[in-house]
């Protein structure tokens, strides 16, 4: 065999050099996303940013569910337990006592009933949010990412309830014999409604729970005040035409009068006036909640 043969049979089967011996390392690829600090790139990309955080979204308010009936003695009974205890009370007091009118034939105990799940849901988002940033302050003061977040994944945990107390409407509904209309369709567009007048004061209190922490002594207050001045134990029609603009402009009202208007059919009627004036608050307080929440976002991890 010739030395040119030998030369080349060496060199096929040489160990590899160490250079060639190095892992290879795969080049990114272009679809991952880079982690730039850039002065204001963070206010920019905010909102593209909360869909990218959409799985910590999820996780958190897997969370908040999982821990809201972990170690309970009634466990999830607590959503059917209060507002049927709270129907049986209104109905006693509004219904038996002060004798005032239902809408149309409607049961009273329905009308009740129909009234308090948007008001549920209401408070419910805005009691949880409002201490939620400060429940979870190891993780804003690590890690980046929108806070706005938590106190939307918080409203998980009152959707959660919110369903259950809709098919216990429903269980109520068929006890009396009670049929809801086709307006029923719009009742998703009224929970979205109920949703985002809940976020509103629930982002305002949350930002200002961060700095001021005895606002959480206000929240209670608010909810039970507002309870009584929204039409939960009665219907809105009681109030007089002279006064019921005037009392629309509580948002909840639009949104009590909405649910009760599609899901008691044409015997709870919807006053458009009053209705528009409540959707004009819903906007305006949404607007002021997030605009307060993202003015004071950059402070919350040293204030917390």
């Amino acid at each position: 065999m010739s030395l040119s043969a030998h030369l080349s049979t060496d060199s096929a089967n040489a160990p590899a050099s160490p250079a060639d011996a190095r892992p290879s390392v795969a080049a990114p690829s272009p679809a991952e996303r880079l982690l730039v600090l850039e002065p204001g790139r963070a206010d920019r990309n905010y909102w593209r940013d909360l869909w990218h955080y959409r799985e910590l979204f999820a996780i958190l308010a897997w969370r908040d569910v999982s821990v809201r009936y972990k170690q309970t003695v009634i466990g999830i009974a607590w959503a059917i337990v209060r507002p049927l205890l709270t129907m049986v009370v209104f109905t006693i007091i509004f219904g038996r006592l002060a004798k005032l009118p239902s809408d149309g034939a409607v049961p009273y105990p329905v009308m009740v009933f129909v009234g308090m799940l948007p008001w549920f849901l209401f408070s419910s988002i805005l009691s949880e949010a409002s201490s939620s940033l400060v429940n979870n302050a190891q993780l804003i003061s690590k890690v980046y990412f929108p806070r706005l977040i938590i106190p939307s994944a918080t409203g998980v945990v009152a959707l959660v309830d919110f369903a259950i107390n809709l098919i216990l409407l429903f269980m109520i509904m068929a006890w009396y014999g009670f049929v809801p209309n086709w307006q029923i369709v719009f009742l998703p567009a009224f929970i979205v409604l109920a949703v985002l007048a809940s976020l509103g004061p629930a982002l305002l209190m949350t930002a200002l729970n961060v700095k001021y922490r005895d606002f959480r002594f206000l929240i209670p207050f608010v909810v039970q005040f507002g309870l009584y001045v929204s039409p939960v134990g009665f219907s809105s029609a009681v109030v007089p035409d002279a006064w019921r603009f005037w009392y629309s402009l509580n948002p909840v009202v639009g949104v009590i009068d909405g649910f009760r208007w599609c899901l008691l059919g044409g015997e709870s009627q919807l006053y458009i006036p009053g209705f528009l004036a409540s959707l004009c608050v819903v906007a305006v307080m949404l607007w002021i909640g997030i605009h307060t929440f993202r003015k004071t976002e950059r402070t919350f991890a040293d204030l917390i």
